[in-house]
Formats: structure tokens, C-alpha cells, sequence
């Protein structure tokens, strides 16, 4: 009995071990660096793709705006009498392409008079501003509110075309065009009507004729523009040819209400 006591003292003053659990070891193991490796490798793995993700729609929807405004005064000769007198231009209407990084990339507008910019539609914008200004002041009605009204149709009348010039290719299965070749696009109506503006403070009844030349001559323009577009983009523009034509000739009728209502002055 007495070495049976001896005994369970002997285990009761003996340290006692429990088995090692695996996943405890491995999580110390493991430790708080190793942890924070995972977290930061997954972190930069999501804000890549995110970053790609934002890199390709921001480049297919905004695109570069630095390339818009690559031009020169030799392109903005030539743009304009495009934009103005499009039934005098004999060469294509097809952009051109250079590769770029292994894809086709488009040439900027100083080296391609069919690419769109946005220098000619701002300053045509301006001109559109001024031009009412001095009409304002000679009419005797100028005021800054007149002119701030003016300057809030302008801009309206421009987003109202980007959402006709939108909605258009929407329909015939062209949505992917960039944003600011629409903007640039919409934008040449202001160079004909500053045009007529212009014409209208020496000779009011010309107004009537010059303007109309000029819708005429935008949105023979923008068809122009909006075939090579559909045709370069899109294959439904092929299957539906006559329903495609009414789209182009719609966008033509609707330059006279548009253009007409931006060139009315009113104090």
C-alpha cells in the first residue's frame, strides 16, 4: 500500500504534458507576419485587377484626352473645311492606325484629319460665346445675365447633341465609342452656327440662308462620320441598311431645330 502511495506521488510530482494540438501549432507557426504577407498579397492582387479593371473602361469610355488636342494649324485649316464644306472632301474618312504596344492604335489628329479633337469644338464654343456677346451689345441688349443664359443654352445644346449622337449608335449596336470622340463630334455644330451668327449682325436676312447650309453641311458631316464608325465597330449596321438610313437621316433633320435654336439671340 505504501508503494502504491509512493507511486501516484511519484506521478503527481511529475510535470504534466498534454498532447500538442496540429492547427494551434500551425497557426504559431505561422505568426503574424506570415498572415499579414497573405492579407497584403490577396490586398494587391484585388486593387490590380481593380486598377486594370478601372485602366480598360476608363481608356474605352474617356480615352486619352492629352490626344484630342495634338494638333497644329494645317489641321485646323483642313478640319474646318471638312466640317464646313464636307461635300468638297475627296480623300476617305477612314481613320488611320498605327501599332502601338503590340495592338492598332489610332494616329492623333496632327497626323490624321479624320481623327476628332476637342480644340476646334472649344474654340468654336468660344467663338459661339463672344460672337453672341457682340450680338447682344449691338442689339442693344446685353447684360451679364443675357449672356450667362447664352453661355447655359450652349452647353445644354451640347450635352442634348452627345445624347442624340449616344442614343444613335446605341441603336444601331454601337455603344462602345468612346465618350470624348462623341463630345468632340458634337461639338463642330458650334463652328457653323458662330459662322451664321457672324453673317447675321451685317446682313440679318443671310442668316436665313447661311444657317441652313450649315445644318446641312454638320450633319452630312456627323452621317459621315457616323458610318465609319458603325461600319468599323459594328456588324448590324450591314443587316438593317434601310433602317440604318433612317437613323443617319434623322440625325440630319434634327441639326436645323438644334442649330436654329442655338443661334437665337435673345436679351
Amino acid at each position: 500500500m505504501a508503494e502504491m502511495n509512493i507511486d501516484l506521488g511519484g506521478l503527481a510530482g511529475r510535470p504534466t504534458t498534454s498532447q500538442a494540438d496540429p492547427f494551434q501549432s500551425a497557426l504559431y507557426g505561422a505568426g503574424p507576419g506570415l498572415i499579414r504577407s497573405g492579407l497584403g498579397a490577396y490586398s494587391e492582387k484585388f486593387l490590380g485587377s481593380s486598377s486594370d479593371f478601372m485602366q480598360s473602361n476608363i481608356t474605352q469610355y474617356l480615352s486619352n484626352p492629352q490626344y484630342y488636342f495634338q494638333v497644329n494649324n494645317q489641321y485646323v485649316r483642313n478640319k474646318l473645311k471638312v466640317v464646313l464644306f464636307p461635300f468638297l472632301h475627296r480623300g476617305h474618312w477612314t481613320r488611320i492606325t498605327e501599332p502601338v504596344g503590340g495592338r492598332l492604335s489610332y494616329k492623333p489628329p496632327v497626323q490624321d484629319i479624320n481623327a476628332p479633337d476637342l480644340y476646334i469644338p472649344l474654340m468654336a464654343f468660344a467663338t459661339y460665346i463672344v460672337v453672341a456677346g457682340y450680338a447682344l451689345g449691338v442689339l442693344g441688349r446685353f447684360t451679364p445675365v443675357a449672356l450667362t443664359i447664352q453661355f447655359t443654352k450652349g452647353l445644354l445644346g451640347w450635352f442634348m447633341q452627345v445624347i442624340l449622337i449616344k442614343a444613335l449608335l446605341y441603336s444601331l449596336g454601337s455603344g462602345e465609342s468612346p465618350l470624348l470622340d462623341i463630345v468632340a463630334y458634337a461639338g463642330y455644330g458650334f463652328a457653323g452656327t458662330s459662322l451664321a451668327m457672324l453673317v447675321r449682325i451685317f446682313w440679318s436676312y443671310s442668316y436665313y440662308f447661311v444657317l441652313p447650309w450649315f445644318c446641312i453641311c454638320t450633319g452630312v458631316f456627323l452621317v459621315k462620320t457616323m458610318k465609319r464608325v458603325l461600319q468599323g465597330v459594328s456588324r448590324t449596321y450591314e443587316r438593317h441598311p434601310s433602317r440604318n438610313h433612317y437613323f443617319l437621316l434623322f440625325l440630319v433633320a434634327a441639326q436645323f431645330p438644334m442649330l436654329f435654336w442655338l443661334g437665337n439671340i435673345k436679351g
